[in-house]
């Protein structure tokens, strides 16, 4: 079997990083997998459950409940429900990525996915918080994706508002602090730049300016 190309991309929420790995994964003809939504896959699990996103015993059988539908082969299907996208499951998804026992979980699945992402494909994006530091820190293509924390809230906002979803600015700016502070300050896995990766600072860029500049740092590495 051939090495698949990895290109692993990390950054904080609304930083643009799940837009980048999308659109680059088409321009390329890559296979993409937003790790994140495994996290809200667990969340969804758990709330439907009655649980607490934030208790270990909980969060594990939503992770069980996570992985037997991999093993029906729905994991495609269940990742792209849009009910994942709700403010809700968000919340609990950053509580149970959080717990060590939830990440040590959910490694296999997405280390699986890097070497082998589907038959046709000669490589994949990975989108998360802990690609290129833990999940595949030999990726030959690592990129950190950062934005102006009071920018990227304006984004949420935006994203909240366009699903008819009521906040205010300092409500979503607050909770994004919070967010930022627990997945850089978790004992395992904190979010940060992975060594050797390439910083990309959206705050004033266009989306076809971000793609463009990763799209360069793909090419260094191909063209070496």
């Amino acid at each position: 079997m051939e090495q698949v190309f990895v290109i692993a991309i990390d950054g904080p929420a609304a930083s643009g990083k799940g837009t980048l790995a999308r659109r680059l994964a088409e321009r390329l003809g890559y296979a993409h997998m937003d790790t994140g939504a495994l996290y809200r896959a667990v969340a969804h699990e758990v709330l439907q459950a009655g649980g607490a996103c934030g208790q270990e015993d909980d969060a594990l059988r939503g992770c069980a409940a996570l992985e037997h539908k991999i093993q029906e082969g729905l994991l495609g299907v269940t990742l792209s429900d849009p009910i994942l996208r709700g403010d809700e499951v968000a919340q609990g998804a950053s509580q149970v990525a959080a717990i060590p026992a939830v990440r040590a979980a959910l490694i296999d699945v997405q280390r699986g996915f890097a070497k082998y992402p589907g038959p046709g494909y000669a490589g994949c994006v990975l989108d998360g918080r802990d690609i290129g530091t833990v999940i595949c820190p030999e990726a030959p293509v690592k990129l950190f994706v950062t934005a102006d924390v009071e920018i990227r809230a304006q984004r949420r906002m935006k994203e909240l508002q366009s699903k008819g979803i009521g906040a205010t600015y300092g409500a979503v700016l607050a909770d994004m602090r919070t967010r930022d502070e627990r997945d850089s300050g978790r004992r395992v896995a904190p979010l940060r730049p992975a060594e050797g990766s390439v910083v990309l600072d959206t705050t004033g860029l266009s989306e076809d300016e971000v793609l463009a500049e990763a799209l360069r740092a793909v090419e260094r590495v191909l063209d070496a």
